[in-house]
């Protein structure tokens, strides 16, 4: 690496001091974490920042840079699309992007999704499909207003995305404001026909509107994983009883659980699912919010109340939609398919190794995702998981525990190499902890 000069330097070491002044970051504490580190570029799985020193990105920037950062094949067919058409309402108009990507996406959903409607990012994803179940019951003269949800579940931070999650520590100032939401346990094999028969109870209301669920695994509640069978029987009652099931997908779509969504690997299919973040490859903010045609219908009216009044003003940006195709192109690629292959390979190996060491207490997977807790009695945010976190950054590898878990959701594109250092900055972990 080039020494660099003086200006070079000064320009370097001020970026994390300029951005004290006016910036507010996500999900920080400023006054016992007031220094953000700068990065100046990206590209691969690799992130670099204001020095040059590189960081393997174990999680795809939050999941969503699943084919890499700055991939040229995305960069390249969004750049055509910034010279033709950049942004349109999309209230009135519609363009290529928007309708051939409905047409594409339609082709790798589940066969009963029909309808798309666009958003920005995945807490309006959920919030659309908490609104499209209130109303779809509504619209129809039915008094449904309860929703359920699983505990722990995690949805994102808008009212209704609140609403519906489990987890206080994002949630708790804002709990007194949100709408009727009941939980009910996340099955396992010991609890399933408990949850069953509450459940058949509790439907003879015939109150509740909608069941939202982070379908095979729950993101933010430290990537808790639960079988598509045991799922599948809580979908089927639910279904039988007329609650509408929304999948949010905003993490597991496109690809992370080893098919296209997680609702793949389950018989009975959401009336609705949120998608989001590997979306659009990382690259832009974007989010759909899918549905059957019954739903649908249930607002297709000559009474004008009765539309889904909701709306964004990048609303199938016409560069999003762009980014989303190429995508889809990539994912539906066979270099993709076999990468996505070799990684779930790799992980299932790397799970051999280390899964009976003493400071591992419990070790999962599903599809690219790999999880582990260390058996380490530990806060979620505090500062042995800031230790540990730097223990990841010193050693050239971004992962973010989420408390005692440690979890890899790398891009699809990532080397056998650099998985084997992720693995190898883990290894130590364990024998330095």
């Amino acid at each position: 690496m080039k020494k660099a000069n003086a200006s070079e330097t000064l320009v370097r070491e001020s970026l994390s001091l300029r951005d004290k002044k006016h910036l507010w970051h996500p999900l920080t504490q400023h006054k016992l974490h007031p220094d953000m580190l700068g990065i100046a570029k990206a590209k691969g799985v690799v992130l670099y920042d204001e020095d040059g020193k590189e960081y393997i990105d174990g999680i795809a920037s939050w999941y969503t840079s699943a084919y890499g950062h700055c991939n040229t094949y995305i960069t390249d067919r969004v750049y055509a699309q910034m010279q033709k058409l950049d942004q349109v309402v999309f209230s009135g108009f519609t363009h290529e992007p928007a309708v051939k990507l409905s047409e594409e996406l339609i082709k790798l959903l589940p066969e009963n999704q029909e309808k798309l409607f666009f958003s920005d990012n995945g807490s309006t994803a959920t919030e659309i499909g908490i609104k499209m179940a209130l109303q779809f019951h509504f619209n129809q003269g039915r008094k449904r207003k309860t929703l359920l949800a699983f505990e722990e579940g995690f949805h994102g931070d808008t009212f209704g995305a609140m609403s519906v999650s489990g987890l206080s520590v994002y949630n708790g100032p804002f709990e007194e404001f949100f709408i009727d939401v009941e939980r009910i346990a996340v099955p396992t094999d010991e609890n399933i026909e408990s949850i069953l028969l509450q459940l058949e109870a509790r439907l003879q209301q015939n109150d509740i509107a909608g069941f939202i669920y982070e379908p095979l695994v729950q993101g933010a509640a430290a990537m808790k994983m639960h079988k598509a069978e045991n799922l599948d029987r809580i979908l089927v009652l639910l279904k039988k009883h007329g609650v509408l099931t929304i999948a949010d997908e905003v993490m597991t779509g496109f690809g992370k659980t080893g098919k296209a969504f997680a609702s793949d690997h389950i018989a009975s299919k959401p009336d609705i699912i949120c998608m989001s973040k590997a979306l659009t490859a990382g690259l832009v903010p974007m989010a759909i919010t899918s549905c059957t045609l019954e739903v649908y219908n249930a607002f297709y009216s000559d009474d004008l109340a009765k539309g889904l009044f909701h709306g964004h003003t990048y609303t199938a940006n016409p560069l999003a939609c762009t980014a989303a195709l190429a995508g889809l192109d990539l994912l539906r690629s066979q270099e993709i398919q076999d990468s996505i292959k070799r990684i779930i390979a790799s992980h299932q190996g790397f799970d051999l190794k280390i899964k009976n060491h003493p400071k591992v207490a419990r070790t999962r997977q599903c599809g690219i995702i790999y999880a582990l807790d260390l058996n380490v009695k530990m806060e979620r945010y505090g500062n042995l998981r800031d230790q540990i976190f730097r223990h990841f950054m010193n050693n050239g590898v971004f992962l973010r525990p989420l408390g005692s878990t440690v979890y890899i959701s790398a891009p699809y594109v990532i080397t056998d190499a650099q998985l084997q250092k992720i693995y190898a900055t883990i290894e130590d972990l364990l024998n330095r902890i």
